[in-house]
């Protein structure tokens, strides 16, 4: 007695291999109207590609996007964090200069 196995599901797990190996865009608008007027266009783009296709055609955003990256979301703290000591120096830098130009006016 032998276990046969369907074709279908081998079928299946090739083409997700190809998809996923080569990758496949599915491109597509929405436009909303009213009265031969658009009032809304929704432009839908979708690539369906493994990771390591993804990177070797240039597309890595999910690296560099706080919300999805623990490394992204710390680099971009540590820049706010930059920033925020920039400004606060240079507003004490422009509060020291008010003073001493206040204080030469009076004196």
């Amino acid at each position: 007695m032998s276990i046969e196995h369907p074709t279908q599901s081998n079928s299946i797990v090739d083409v997700l291999e190809t998809v996923l190996d080569k990758g496949v865009v599915v491109a597509g608008d929405i436009k909303v109207g009213l009265a031969d007027v658009e009032l809304l266009t929704i432009k839908i783009r979708l690539i369906i590609a493994s990771v390591d296709k993804a990177k070797e055609i240039g597309m890595d955003w999910w690296e560099t996007d706080p919300y999805l990256s623990s490394k992204a979301a710390e680099q971009n703290t540590e820049a706010l964090e930059k920033e925020n000591k920039e400004l606060r120096q240079r507003l004490e830098q422009l509060e020291t200069k008010m003073h001493n130009h206040t204080y030469a006016e009076k004196g």
